[in-house]
C-alpha cells in the first residue's frame, strides 16, 4: 500500500477484506447432508455472525508488505477467524464467561445448545489446522509447517487458552498490573500479534522483520483490550451487541479498575504510539498497521 492511509480508506479496506474473508469461510464449511449437519451449521452461526474482522485483515495487511498473493493471506486469515470464532464460541458458555449475547444475536449455545456449542467450537479449532496444512494455503510445506506450529503456541496454554485460565483464577490472585498484563498479552495478544506476524512468514521473510511485526501485534493487542475493558465501563450495549458492565459487576480486575477510566486512556495511548514507533523501517507500505493503531483508540464497538 503505497497511497496514505486514512481512516475512511481503512474502512473500506476493513469492509472489502470482510467480504472477501466471509466468502473464503463460506465454502470452506459447508453443510454437508446427514445428522452431523447440525455442528457445521453451528460452526457458521459462530463465524459468519459479522464482527470487525480484524485479525484477517492484519493478516492480509502484513501478507501485502511481502508481496503475498491475498488469496493465500485469506486463507491463514480464515484459519484465524475460526480459531478466534471458536475461543468466542467457548468463552459464552455458562462454565466460562456466561454470556447469552455476541455480537447482538444470541450466543451459540443460546441458538443451538451448550453441547453443540462445544462441538462447534472443537470443530472450528481443527478445520483451522486442516486449512492450514493444505497446499492451497501455501506451496511450501515448510512455511505452512511454521504457520501450524505458530498458530499452535499462540492459540494453546501458551498463549489464548492460558490466559483464559488466568482470567478464570485472576479472582484468586492479587490483581497487578504485572499480572493483567501477563493475563492479556496471551488472552487476546497472543492471536493479534499472531495475526501480524502470519503475512511475514507467508512471505518467507526474516526474523527481523518477524519480530518487528510480533512486537507491534502484542502493543497492539494490549491496547485493543484496554479499550475493551474501557467499553465495558462506558460502552453502549447495542453498539457492542453484548452486555457491558460485566467486568465491575463480577469483581474482575482490569485496566480500568487498576488504573482508572484516564490512567487506561493513557495506557491506551503508550502502547499504540509504541507499536507504531516499531514500524518506522517499513515506511508508508505498513500505514494500515498505522491507522489499525488509531481504529483501536477510537472503536466502538
Amino acid at each position: 500500500m503505497s497511497e496514505v492511509m486514512t481512516s475512511d480508506l481503512l474502512s473500506v479496506a476493513m469492509a472489502a477484506a470482510a467480504e472477501q474473508l466471509e466468502s473464503v469461510i463460506d465454502s470452506l464449511i459447508a453443510v454437508p447432508p446427514g445428522p452431523e449437519a447440525r455442528v457445521f451449521e453451528a460452526m457458521r452461526y459462530g463465524t459468519l455472525n459479522g464482527g470487525k474482522r480484524l485479525r484477517p485483515f492484519l493478516v492480509l495487511s502484513g501478507a501485502r508488505l511481502f508481496d503475498v498473493p491475498d488469496a493465500l493471506a485469506l486463507r491463514v486469515g480464515a484459519a484465524l477467524e475460526m480459531i478466534h470464532s471458536y475461543s468466542l464460541i467457548h468463552d459464552d458458555l455458562p462454565a466460562m464467561d456466561d454470556d447469552d449475547l455476541r455480537r447482538g444475536n444470541p450466543s451459540c449455545h443460546i441458538e443451538f445448545d451448550d453441547a453443540t456449542a462445544i462441538l462447534a467450537g472443537d470443530g472450528l479449532l481443527t478445520l483451522a489446522f486442516e486449512v492450514l496444512a493444505d497446499p492451497a494455503t501455501h506451496p511450501d510445506a515448510e512455511i505452512r509447517c511454521t504457520l501450524a506450529t505458530s498458530f499452535a503456541r499462540a492459540a494453546g496454554a501458551a498463549g489464548m487458552v492460558g490466559g483464559q485460565m488466568i482470567d478464570l483464577e485472576a479472582e484468586k490472585l492479587e490483581a497487578t498490573p504485572e499480572l493483567i498484563t501477563r493475563l492479556e498479552n496471551m488472552k487476546t495478544g497472543a492471536l493479534i500479534s499472531l495475526s501480524c506476524e502470519s503475512g511475514a512468514i507467508l512471505g518467507d521473510a526474516g526474523a527481523d522483520a518477524r519480530a518487528i511485526l510480533r512486537d507491534f501485534g502484542y502493543d497492539l493487542g494490549l491496547a485493543f483490550q484496554v479499550t475493551d475493558d474501557l467499553l465495558d465501563v462506558e460502552g453502549d450495549e447495542a453498539n457492542l451487541g453484548k452486555k457491558v458492565g460485566k467486568d465491575a459487576a463480577a469483581g474482575k480486575a482490569t485496566f480500568v479498575s487498576l488504573l482508572g477510566v484516564e490512567g487506561a486512556r493513557r495506557e491506551a495511548r503508550m502502547l499504540v504510539d509504541r507499536a507504531i514507533a516499531r514500524l518506522e523501517g517499513f515506511g508508508k507500505d505498513a500505514d494500515a498497521f498505522r491507522q489499525m493503531g488509531y481504529f483501536v483508540l477510537e472503536r466502538r464497538n
